[in-house]
């Protein structure tokens, strides 16, 4: 299970999606906004997608994962749109009979989605200046 939202992710939502009376762990991973970014404040964030195509890529790493990981059940939500300090970004909950694959799978599961889902994040300093994360050299002072 997989997609973007543009409201609140509810955490425990995912973890019931993905634990079955087989399972004897979940990792839940929680991606939040902070205050600062490369010794730099940051006021808010804005991430922004290519929809469709984001929730195909999400569907396939978390698809390509479940095979190469036998057993283990993942679901990822991502949130679009303008986020405050202390929001959610994005949720990926793992479950799995061991403890092991729980925290290796959801490791390469946020780790894979942020290297190849089109989700782009804006970051906005508090004087109003704003830079595309990985996108533009920062060359705030």
């Amino acid at each position: 299970m997989t997609y973007l939202t543009d409201s609140a992710i509810d955490a425990q939502a995912l973890v019931r999606r993905v634990m079955r009376n087989s399972d004897g762990a979940y990792v839940l991973f929680e991606g939040v906004v902070r205050d600062h970014h490369e010794g730099k404040p940051v006021a808010r964030l804005d991430y922004e997608a290519y929809r469709e195509l984001a929730d195909k890529e999400m569907r396939r790493i978390l698809e390509q994962l479940m095979r190469e990981h036998e057993g283990t059940r993942i679901a990822a939500v991502h949130r679009v749109g303008e986020l405050a300090i202390g929001d959610v970004a994005v949720i990926v909950a793992v479950s799995s009979p061991h403890r092991d694959a729980a925290f290796t799978v959801c490791r390469e599961a946020i780790d894979r989605i942020k290297a190849t889902a089109p989700i782009w994040k804006r970051e906005w300093a508090p004087d109003g200046s704003a830079l595309w994360i990985n996108l533009e050299t920062d060359e705030r002072k």
